[in-house]
């Protein structure tokens, strides 16, 4: 994974984040949304390095959960 870019951090808690909005319409997550929730995830934990593909796993499972409680 590049290295990233600093960006502002994900939304409060309660808010859906921009990739959770996208995610509804469409039927699975794009790498894109994966990508940026991913992003989301590391900003969230600080920043921290080494935990790229944790983060992007999560992302794919919590992109996932909410599509399926979307379309229940």
């Amino acid at each position: 994974m590049p290295k990233r870019e600093s960006k502002k951090p994900a939304a409060k808690a309660g808010r859906q984040t921009p990739t959770e909005k996208r995610a509804k319409s469409s039927p699975q997550p794009t790498r894109e949304d994966i990508e940026r929730r991913a992003y989301e995830i590391y900003l969230e934990r600080g920043g921290t390095e080494g935990c790229e593909m944790e983060d992007w796993l999560q992302a794919e499972r919590e992109l996932r959960q909410q599509q399926r409680r979307d379309t229940d």
